[in-house]
């Protein structure tokens, strides 16, 4: 692999100190780029599955018509003498006629029934029409609709003619009387399957088809006429489903040869072996076999259906081969309608296709309909004379010394083709040929071992290769396994069963049939099985209980719960995380099994799992926790005291860092808003009530925009629709701009702000903007309510309003949905959403008196437009539900709760003034509650449950579907990151190869020395005032935020690369930024000073930045103007996230469990204003808002491990800073200017520098040893190590010589000597030094 030249200044022997940093890229750890980051949450599209004959057929009765009218040659045909004339291996002419006649009858009877011994069978030797007429259509009376077989042979008739005739004879044979093959389909009817054995048979085929589409154009005209004759008659049967064979093409004699038998035709299809040895020997190739004659094939040992013996193991082999040929020279469908739909169907194609190859071999074509491909010359042929070649062989000594038998190689051959073909080969690729094959090797014990391995590796490949082989016919055989007790098939069948299951579910309903769970549950109940196989048999089971009431029943029996709860604490994740699936979906709506978990106390044992480290695993525990409480049986006290302590348990996990988990959590809890829906209905009237009264605004609060009031309007972008489809950002900014300077001015008649939003430019109404999802345009509550119930809901008395106690776990349930409506994880809050606006709903509804169709009494007070909605809603709509109807009116399926809940019937409430409607009257004024027109909500008054479905509370994360992704793809394969050659590992080798270059010429830079700092090499007007810089470490690319939104542009050609919205609300500001796995792909951290931090990817290239995760770093933040907002340090070594700011901890976070892991309390009073941490010695510095500089280990106890306090500084440090050395110092800098040096053991100062008064800006270079300084009077001065001023910098470069403004932010590139600068009047600039150092 050729690199650049300068990529490799190094010399490659011996690793150098820089080339062992290179290396430690490949070491560091990535943090969110696991699948749950990466994909959307979601099953994968469910494949058509094709595989299940819908229409599984028999031949249950069989003509069998031969005229033969043996001793009496027909006219048409001369024979050759001598000539053929064994007719089923019968000599005719070595018994009187009649005799002869009834044996050949007898012996094809035997023959066919080799293949169908339970169909009926009809001999009509020499018939006449009648007589073949009497037997079609009583056989085909009997069979229904199944399928008949009509077997002609025409050895002793004229050929078919070609107006479509076959021929039988007169009462007394002293004519041959033609029959019409039209009559013979009238009397036959469908399905049928027709096999003619005579000369010019394929003049029957041509025939039939004509006749057949003659009967549909008869049919057509009937149809169209009712005069017609045929109109009164029953409907004839469609010909289509008719199947023939045929013995040669239309101008084709039967072969003659007297070696051959008379009835080839018949041979091939009822006797193969037989003929298909014969044949072997007549090729001039059997004089290799010496010893073997005709007359020793006929003593072969054996039977045809034991496959230890000679004669059994060729026909297992013959029919492998011909399937095997079948399925890969047909087409997929034709393969199933022949192959597989009906034995003796499947059977006779088999056959037939030796049929082709030994009568090709003497110029003689059969015919079939449908017809198929060529196969004569397939190459499994030739594997087919090998394996004859081999058995024959050894025939002479079997015969005559009674050796044993030596088995053939060929299976163990052929697997290991297949074996082959799936190590060897490159991905996209034919199917492999042999899957048939590895289905008949099951059959056999020798190989079913290595069998069922290879087909579990070919399985492997992905959902094609599960329809592949189901498709095949596989499913039938690993059904019949589960019935075997050997131990060493277990993990293989699991395997095998996890696959097909995760591709196709509905096959639970054939294991529950066949007992196959009670295989899978004592795979799950065996300790010696590995982690890995219990983890399958979980997951099989889980489909099993899936939604489907048999299963879970038959599980429950089986003892599942009690099985699956030993396994909860298990060390492997992915067995924890089925656990828990399957216990959540054995007792989904399904109430035996949920008594049989709280006699287990299932739901306490889950609650170890909601602190489990792996995202997955807590989410999967929700998910079993809130089915556990969503069983809408009626409930007991018992019942109802679990419900609220698996309540309060899953209320903890409201600041989980993972948005899976909140998005699992908000449906467990809906789960429990359905099942309590009148308590819940009750605690939003009182929340509602509430909000109302607080929202009375002054005109102060509104008219000042600069006011930091914690009031929220709709963002200013409202969350662009939802997260992933960010319709081009780019091109909103301007809306955004033009929001800001109207956002002021759009007041309605209360002076509120209204909730204007460019998203109304784009979607229908504020509302739906504003939440983010299309379909919700009726939201009662708004967004800029819930968030305003969320605040006032913490100060507000609301316990003592409601009164009844247990209801404080509803009020606290109701206060976690609240706060999850306001995450900062669109998924998550949409879906808070529309489970608290379907309670508001009700709630409102329910509470609306019956008085409000007077509505006399509003209208007097009522201003403009909001109120008169109310008073529409009910003018439209007829009259609203009664205050009395109980909940359960609303919402079709939910029982009533019990009677003793009075709040059910009626919520407490009663208007006060006059008839006066309490809630479409205020509302609207203070927040318009109804957000759409009048006409919608009155059509959802109009009927009870009219609002069920945008509420539908059957919400689903999709995660369980998501998790049964990982069994359908591939689990065997090298991960792509693994694999030396694969495209992600070569652009992964070329991003670290850049990083090496740039570390190794900043360092060469950084060692010279660098005297000034003042060539500014970039300059543009920021969309708005910069507020946190970030350089990118290894590209030229630089983040920089302003409150809301971050700019992201490329310093080396000046251009502007992406400018997108941040989502945080609008009174909440971008206070820190972080880039987290800058060495490789990386994603940008943002946090904001209500405590919530964002990941975003795909920035800055052409593609739409996609959030990846977000979560409420600090919960307790109290955003002000004046505090530090939030501050964090990242550390990529260990994957934490130190946070801290305008709280009393420093909080840290493990990205890669998405948990919280410690809170170290910084024992002060004032906010943290900045951290710096050292992964090697696990020390945490903070500076403080009091000045003082605190140092932490982050290895002790929270009592002892401040382990120093340095108060030197008289007041807020801007910057601390912790070198990364063994032996790095403490280096801190207040707003006074000046600059402190503590070894981290020592409690004094070793150095201080003073710099300019009045900071407001300063960030310290980790390599040159710089430091920069911004401050209130418009200048940076940059400082070297001994406090020497190398640089001051006033205005800007060629823009006019104007003054720089104000220094909102300043950063220094961690490897490069260059500084960015952003000042208040938007300017955003980046000095560096001299231009011959770079």
């Amino acid at each position: 692999m050729k690199m650049d030249s300068d990529l490799l200044h190094s010399p490659a022997v011996g690793l150098t100190e820089e080339e062992e940093a290179d290396m430690n890229d490949w070491k560091l750890p990535l943090t969110f780029m696991k699948k749950r980051h990466l994909e959307k949450i979601e099953g994968s599209k469910a494949l058509a599955q094709s595989w299940r004959m819908k229409d599984r057929m028999k031949t249950v009765s069989v003509a069998l018509v031969l005229c033969l009218n043996v001793g009496v040659d027909p006219p048409d045909v001369v024979k050759t003498s001598p000539c053929a004339r064994l007719e089923c291996w019968i000599d005719p002419l070595s018994m009187s006629p009649q005799k002869a006649l009834e044996t050949i009858g007898a012996n094809l009877q035997k023959q066919y029934e080799n293949w169908q011994p339970r169909a009926r069978y009809k001999q009509s030797l020499d018939p006449t029409v009648d007589e073949v007429k009497k037997l079609c259509t009583s056989l085909r009376r009997n069979a229904k609709e199944e399928r008949v077989l009509f077997h002609y042979n025409g050895h002793g008739v004229p050929r078919p003619t070609v107006n479509g005739e076959i021929w039988v004879f007169n009462k007394n044979y002293t004519q041959y009387i033609p029959l019409s093959i039209y009559d013979l389909q009238t009397w036959m009817g469908s399905p049928s399957i027709f096999v003619y054995d005579c000369s010019n048979a394929g003049i029957i085929v041509k025939s039939f088809k004509q006749f057949a589409l003659q009967r549909e154009q008869e049919l057509e005209v009937a149809a169209i006429n009712p005069s017609h004759p045929l109109a009164q008659m029953p409907l004839p049967p469609s010909m289509k489903n008719c199947i023939q064979l045929a013995a040669c093409e239309a101008n084709e004699l039967l072969p003659m040869n007297p070696d051959l038998p008379a009835d080839l035709f018949t041979s091939c299809l009822t006797t193969p072996i037989k003929i298909a040895l014969r044949w072997f020997c007549m090729q001039k190739s059997a004089k290799l076999v010496p010893g073997v004659t005709l007359d020793l094939i006929e003593k072969i040992p054996g039977r045809l259906n034991d496959r230890r013996t000679p004669l059994g193991e060729l026909n297992w082999i013959f029919t492998a081969i011909t399937d095997t040929i079948a399925w890969n020279v047909l087409p997929r469908d034709l393969f199933q309608k022949l192959f597989r739909q009906d034995l003796l169907v499947a059977s006779l194609f088999r056959n037939f296709l030796l049929a082709e190859r030994i009568m090709r071999s003497y110029n003689c074509t059969p015919v079939s309909s449908p017809r198929l491909p060529p196969t004569y010359m397939h190459a499994m042929w030739w594997a087919w004379d090998f394996a004859v070649d081999i058995c024959l062989s050894q025939l002479p000594t079997i015969i005559e010394e009674g050796t044993t038998f030596r088995n053939s190689p060929f299976f163990a051959e052929q697997l290991t083709a297949f074996q082959v073909w799936l190590t060897m080969g490159v991905e996209n690729r034919n199917p492999p040929e042999q899957l048939p094959i590895v289905l008949q090797v099951l059959l056999s014990q020798v190989h079913r071992l290595r069998a069922l391995e290879l087909l579990g590796m070919f399985l492997d490949l992905g959902p094609w290769a599960v329809s592949l082989a189901l498709s095949v016919g596989i499913f039938p055989y690993v059904l019949k396994l589960l019935q075997s007790s050997a131990r060493e098939l277990r993990p293989k069948l699991v395997f095998i069963w996890a696959k097909i299951l995760a591709v196709d579910s509905s096959c639970q309903a054939d294991l529950v049939k066949d007992n196959g769970h009670k295989y899978f549950l004592s795979v799950l109940a065996d300790s010696y099985m590995p982690a890995e196989y219990r983890t399958m048999a979980v997951f099989i089971l889980a489909v099993i209980v899936n939604s489907y009431s048999t299963g879970q029943e038959a599980c429950l029996q089986g003892n599942l719960i009690a099985n699956c709860l030993e396994q909860l604490s298990d060390p492997h994740p992915l067995l924890r995380q089925w656990v828990a699936i399957c216990l959540g979906r054995i007792w989904q709506n399904f109430e035996p099994a949920r008594w049989c978990g709280v006699r287990d106390s299932a739901h306490e044992k889950l609650y170890t799992l909601l602190s489990d480290p792996i995202p997955e695993v807590r989410c999967a525990a929700v998910f079993a926790l809130g089915t556990f409480v969503g069983n809408s049986a009626e409930r007991t006290d018992h019942s109802t005291t679990i419900d609220h302590n698996v309540a309060m348990m899953l209320a903890q996990l409201i600041n989980d860092g993972s948005p899976v988990v909140r998005k699992e959590l908000v449906v467990a809890l809906s789960h429990l808003v359905v099942q309590y829906e009148s308590n819940f209905c009750t605690v939003a009237l009182q929340f509602i009530e509430e909000e109302k009264n607080y929202a009375v605004p002054s005109p102060a609060n509104t008219a000042e925009p600069g006011n930091m009031t914690p009031v929220r309007d709709s963002p200013a972008i409202p969350r662009l629709r939802s997260v992933n489809s960010y319709t081009n950002i780019r091109a909103v900014t301007t809306a955004r701009n033009l929001n800001k300077s109207l956002q002021n001015l759009n007041l309605n008649e209360e002076g509120v702000p209204a909730a204007f939003s460019p998203g109304n430019l784009s979607t229908s109404s504020s509302a739906s903007s504003t939440l983010g999802s299309p379909d919700n345009d009726e939201y009662i509550l708004s967004f800029e309510t819930i968030d305003k119930m969320r605040r006032v809901s913490s100060y507000s008395s609301l316990n003592s309003l409601i009164g009844v106690s247990f209801n404080s776990v509803y009020t606290q349930i109701w206060r976690v949905l609240l706060h999850l409506a306001a995450d900062p994880f669109p998924e998550v809050s949409d879906l808070a959403m529309k489970v608290l606006n379907s309670i508001a709903y009700k709630a409102t509804m329910n509470a609306r008196p019956q008085r409000i169709l007077d509505s006399g009494s509003l209208t007097q007070s009522a201003p403009a437009s909001p109120t008169s909605k109310g008073t529409h809603i009910h003018q439209a709509g007829g009259s609203p539900p009664m205050p009395s109807t109980s909940s359960s009116s609303l919402t079709n399926d939910v029982p009533k709760p019990p009677a003793r809940e009075q709040p059910a019937i009626r919520p407490p409430y009663t208007p006060t003034l006059g008839g006066q409607a309490p809630h479409s009257h205020q509302f609207p004024r203070t927040r318009k509650m109804f957000d759409k027109g009048p006409e919608q909500a009155a059509e959802d008054g109009e009927e009870p449950g009219g609002h069920r479905n945008y509420v539908s509370l059957a919400l689903q994360t999709g995660l369980c579907d998501w998790s049964a992704k990982y069994f359908a793809q591939p689990v065997m394969k090298i991960p792509e990151e693994h694999d030396l050659e694969s495209q992600v590992r070569m652009e992964r080798q070329w991003r670290f190869l850049r990083n090496a270059r740039v570390r190794r010429q900043s360092r060469v830079i950084t060692q010279r020395g660098i005297s000034r700092l003042d060539d500014q090499i970039f300059i543009n007007r920021n969309p708005g005032v910069p507020s946190v810089v970030k350089f990118h470490p290894f590209n030229s690319c630089i983040a920089v935020a302003d409150k809301d939104s971050i700019c992201f542009w490329d310093w080396e050609k000046g251009e502007r690369l992406d400018y997108f919205y941040n989502g945080n609300p609008r009174y909440t500001r971008i206070t820190a930024m972080e880039y987290l796995n800058g060495h490789d792909c990386s994603l940008l951290l943002t946090a904001t000073d209500d405590g919530a931090l964002r990941v975003w990817k795909n920035f800055a290239d052409q593609k739409n930045p996609e959030m990846v995760t977000a979560w409420q770093g600090l919960s307790d933040m109290l955003p002000t103007t004046r505090g530090a907002g939030m501050v964090v340090d990242w550390e990529q070594e260990t994957g934490l996230l130190m946070t801290s700011g305008d709280v009393r901890v420093i909080r840290i976070w493990d990205t890669d469990r998405e948990m919280k892991v410690q809170d170290i309390p910084t024992g002060a009073d004032s906010c943290v204003t900045s951290l710096s941490c050292d992964s090697q010695r696990s020390l945490i510095v903070a500076g403080l808002g009091d000045g003082s500089v605190r140092v932490f280990d982050r290895r002790m106890g929270p009592s002892e491990c401040r382990v120093m306090t340095y108060r030197e500084h008289g007041a807020w440090v801007v910057k601390a800073h912790l070198q990364k050395d063994t032996d790095g110092n403490v280096i801190s800098v207040s707003v006074n200017g000046d600059v402190r040096f503590f070894e981290p053991r020592t409690p004094d100062s070793i150095n201080v520098l003073q710099t300019v008064k009045g900071l407001t800006a300063l960030d310290i270079h980790p390599q040159a040893n710089l430091f920069a300084c911004g401050s209130m009077n418009q200048f940076i001065a940059v400082y070297n190590a001994n406090g020497d001023v190398i640089s001051n910098i006033k205005y800007y470069d060629g823009f006019m010589g104007q003054r720089i403004g104000a220094i909102s932010c300043l950063a220094f590139h961690p490897y490069w000597p260059h500084l960015a600068v952003g000042s208040n009047d938007y300017y955003m600039s980046i000095y560096s030094a001299e231009k011959r150092l770079r």
